[in-house]
């Protein structure tokens, strides 16, 4: 399946998909409130803030799957990520990014290899998945890696549209 063929949902549970970015380059990540790993929201928006003009968007997708650590509801999430780190990247709904509940934008995801070559499942909060305008997987980001660290940076710069 094409990724801008799957059926997503706003955090607000209003329909769209991958297709609405065609054409932008992508970073998506799986998103928690009460992680270790929840301060790399302030660099996401950084990121979405200097390129977001330039075809570029960052897409949170909440995920409770890691230690409990996203229990709130659409409203708390917004809220928080509003009222903490200013987010103004688009969020879909809570999502289950492992497992037999996988949705089908990880199903698909998750296919891609990291930088040393391992594919499979998302191994915690904050894991990010680069797409291209075309709507191909470039980049797999494991979660403690920096959204502004260099070789993010670089291989986002690679893909924005001329």
């Amino acid at each position: 399946m094409a990724l801008y063929d799957i059926p997503l949902r706003t955090l607000t549970g209003e329909p769209t998909s991958l297709a609405a970015y065609a054409g932008k380059a992508v970073l998506v990540v799986n998103v928690a409130s009460k992680c270790g790993l929840t301060p790399q929201y302030a660099g996401l928006e950084r990121l979405q803030k200097s390129y977001g003009d330039r075809g570029f968007t960052v897409l949170g997708v909440p995920s409770n799957q890691f230690a409990g650590q996203e229990p709130g509801s659409a409203e708390e999430i917004q809220t928080f990520c509003s009222a903490t780190y200013g987010v103004s990247f688009p969020l879909l709904e809570k999502t289950d990014v492992n497992g037999a509940e996988r949705h089908p934008l990880y199903a698909e995801l998750t296919k891609a290899a990291d930088a040393e070559g391992a594919a499979g499942d998302v191994q915690w909060n904050f894991e990010k998945f680069l797409l291209s305008p075309r709507g191909e997987v470039v980049a797999r980001i494991r979660p403690r890696t920096e959204p502004e660290a260099p070789e993010v940076v670089a291989a986002i710069e690679a893909q924005l549209p001329a």
